[in-house]
């Protein structure tokens, strides 16, 4: 991996690791199908009082199944394929344009000192997450 595409990905590790940020890669999908359609069969069964109670039960079970498969943010950029590696390293590295940096942890620091670079590069790594991993995310409380 290039040294600059290697401390970018750094940077979206420190900065997911900073945040808690925590992702549902696959079985989001699985957990919102389970919630509707229990309601759509509670729509079937009992009408309108049916909806609310499969979507109450449906939203329970959907969350119940997907429990548990959250992962770190980290965790799961380190384990991207190099080309999705390189989309997310040119999406911040759009934020950044022509920041120059020298290592890993300067690149760190520059970012987290500045609350306005921080909050964009955070938004471009949350939407390469949503967009081309079609992940659910989650904020540690």
């Amino acid at each position: 991996m290039a040294p600059r595409m290697d401390d970018v990905m750094r940077l979206c590790c420190e900065i997911s690791a900073h945040d808690q940020i925590t992702v549902a890669v696959k079985n989001s999908t699985k957990g919102a199908l389970v919630a509707g359609g229990t309601a759509f069969v509670g729509g079937l069964l009992g009408g309108p009082p049916g909806i609310a109670v499969g979507g109450c039960v449906g939203g329970l079970l959907g969350s119940w199944l997907t429990s548990g498969q959250f992962r770190p943010l980290p965790q799961i950029l380190m384990e991207l394929p190099a080309n999705q590696q390189k989309l997310l390293y040119d999406q911040v590295a759009s934020v950044l344009g022509n920041m120059d940096w020298m290592d890993a942890a300067q690149l760190v620091a520059l970012v987290l000192g500045n609350a306005t670079l921080q909050q964009q590069v955070t938004a471009a790594l949350l939407s390469f997450i949503t967009k081309e991993l079609r992940a659910e995310v989650k904020y540690q409380d």
